[in-house]
């Protein structure tokens, strides 16, 4: 059994690439934001989504040179994907 070490640098990265996606989500779907520390919880766990829908749907978003982007588009739309089922579900308002 293998284990999973996190560096800072690596913590860092998936917290920048959280709060951007997850700030930029919550306006898209909201029209505000939700706060520093949500922001970056729905950006996260967007990313999560995102990243195994598109390894389960088989698609590839990739802007050359610059992963980071793609990182953050591919957790973008997953976090949209996120507030929108919150929404449905009636977890997250329009205030």
């Amino acid at each position: 059994m293998s284990s999973v070490s996190l560096s800072m640098d690596t913590l860092l990265i998936w917290i920048l690439v959280g709060l951007v996606a997850g700030f930029l989500a919550s306006h898209v779907m909201l029209g505000h934001g939700m706060g520093i520390l949500t922001d970056v919880v729905v950006g996260i766990m967007g990313g999560l989504i995102g990243g195994f829908l598109a390894t389960y749907f088989n698609l590839h978003i990739a802007i050359v040179g610059h992963t980071i982007i793609s990182e953050m588009i591919v957790a973008f739309i997953g976090a949209l994907l996120l507030l929108l089922l919150l929404r449905v579900v009636g977890l997250a308002s329009n205030r």
